[in-house]
C-alpha cells in the first residue's frame, strides 16, 4: 500500500497539468526542462539553452529534449529580422501543446527586439591576411626588417682618410713592391670523406638504372628523396664492381623490406642500410654432366615413380627399393596368383 501526504506550498509553486509530468512521450530531462521554464516568471528572458545549463543537462540530451517538446507542441521557434537588419530568435513555451499556425498568432503579438547599443567607431571589413598581432621576432623565421634609427647621420671626420679599393691590394698599380711580393695563402685542403662514395660523373649509367627502378619493386619505396638517389647509386655501383648484377641488388632490397605489412617511413635510408656493406660473390655451383632442362621438381616428388598398373590417372608413389607398381597393384597380383 503506497501512502502520500503533501503538503501545499503558501509560496513559489507554479501550476500546470500533470499531464506535462506523465507525458508518455517526454523523457526526465524534456519534463524538466518544461516544467522550468513554466516556473519561470514570464518577463525572464531565459533560454531553453541557460536552463538546461542550470538544470545541468549535456548538450546531447539537451537536444534529443527540444526535439521532443518542439514535436509535440510545447515549444516553438521563430526567426525575426529586428531594427538594423538584426536577427534573432524567439522562442515560446507554453504549457499546453499549439499547432505552428496557433503560435504564430502569439508570436505576432509579441513586440519586435531594440537595435541595441551600436557598435563604437565605423564599420570596418574583418582582417583577411597578415600576420597575428603576436610578436613575429619570437620562434618564426621570418623575422620583420631592423628600423632605421631615425634622424641625421653622423658626419665623418675629415682628418681619417678613405680606405684604398680593393685593386691596391691586391696588387694593381698603385701598390708597392712588397705587396706585389707577398705570396697568397693556398686554399685550404678539402675535410677527408667518412667514406669513399663516387662523385657523380664517376657512377656509371647502370647503377643510376638500378636506383631508379627501386620503387616499381615496391610501394614500400615509391617516395625515396632524389637527393639520395646519387649516394644510392654510389652504393650501387660498389655492388656492381663486387661482380653482383642488378637482380641480385634488387632481390637484396626485397628481402630487407619488412613483410608484415609494417609502413617504411624513410625508405631512403632503409635502401642505405641494406646497400652499405656488399657481401663476397658466392661462386656458380659447377655444372655436372647431366642436368635436367625440365621443370625443378620438390623433394617429395624427386624420389616418386609412376606406377605401370592399370588406373584410371597417373598413379605416383614412392619405391622401396626397384617396383614398378604401387602397393595397391602389388597386393592385386599376389591374390590373383594365389586364386
Amino acid at each position: 500500500m503506497m501512502y502520500r501526504h503533501i503538503i501545499a506550498p503558501s509560496r513559489g509553486f507554479s501550476q500546470f497539468s500533470h499531464d506535462i509530468i506523465r507525458h508518455p512521450r517526454l523523457n526526465s530531462d524534456a519534463v524538466r526542462l518544461l516544467t522550468w521554464q513554466l516556473s519561470l516568471p514570464a518577463s525572464a528572458p531565459e533560454s531553453l539553452s541557460r536552463t538546461a545549463e542550470r538544470a545541468r543537462i549535456g548538450a546531447c540530451a539537451f537536444a534529443r529534449a527540444k526535439r521532443q517538446l518542439k514535436a509535440e507542441g510545447f515549444v516553438h521557434e521563430r526567426r525575426v529580422q529586428g531594427p538594423g537588419g538584426r536577427w534573432t530568435t524567439r522562442q515560446l513555451v507554453t504549457n499546453l501543446p499549439l499547432n505552428a499556425a496557433e503560435a504564430a498568432k502569439l508570436l505576432a503579438r509579441l513586440p519586435l527586439p531594440s537595435a541595441g547599443i551600436p557598435a563604437v567607431g565605423e564599420p570596418a571589413a574583418p582582417p583577411t591576411d597578415g600576420h597575428p598581432k603576436k610578436d613575429r621576432v619570437e620562434d618564426t623565421s621570418n623575422r620583420p626588417p631592423e628600423p632605421e634609427p631615425e634622424g641625421e647621420p653622423e658626419p665623418e671626420p675629415e682628418g681619417e682618410p678613405e680606405p684604398e679599393p680593393e685593386g691596391a691590394l691586391e696588387g694593381g698599380p698603385e701598390a708597392g713592391p712588397e705587396a706585389q711580393a707577398a705570396p697568397q695563402a693556398p686554399p685550404p685542403p678539402p675535410p677527408p670523406a667518412a667514406r669513399s662514395v663516387p662523385s657523380v660523373p664517376d657512377v656509371p649509367d647502370e647503377a643510376r638504372a638500378l636506383v631508379a627502378a627501386l620503387p616499381l619493386l615496391s610501394p614500400a619505396l615509391r617516395h625515396i628523396p632524389r637527393g639520395m638517389r646519387d649516394e644510392l647509386a654510389g652504393l650501387a655501383a660498389d655492388w656492381l664492381s663486387a661482380g653482383h648484377s642488378s637482380a641480385d641488388v634488387h632481390a637484396h632490397v626485397l628481402r630487407g623490406l619488412p613483410g608484415d605489412g609494417t609502413p617504411v617511413y624513410r625508405p631512403g635510408g632503409l635502401v642505405r642500410y641494406l646497400l652499405r656493406e656488399v657481401p663476397p660473390l658466392r661462386a656458380a655451383p659447377p655444372a655436372g654432366p647431366a642436368q635436367r632442362t625440365g621443370p625443378r621438381l620438390s623433394a617429395r616428388l624427386a624420389a616418386a615413380r609412376e606406377c605401370e598398373g592399370e588406373h584410371v590417372q597417373p598413379m605416383l608413389f614412392r619405391p622401396v627399393a626397384d617396383e614398378t607398381l604401387c602397393a595397391a597393384c602389388t597386393a592385386s597380383r599376389r591374390q590373383d596368383s594365389h586364386a
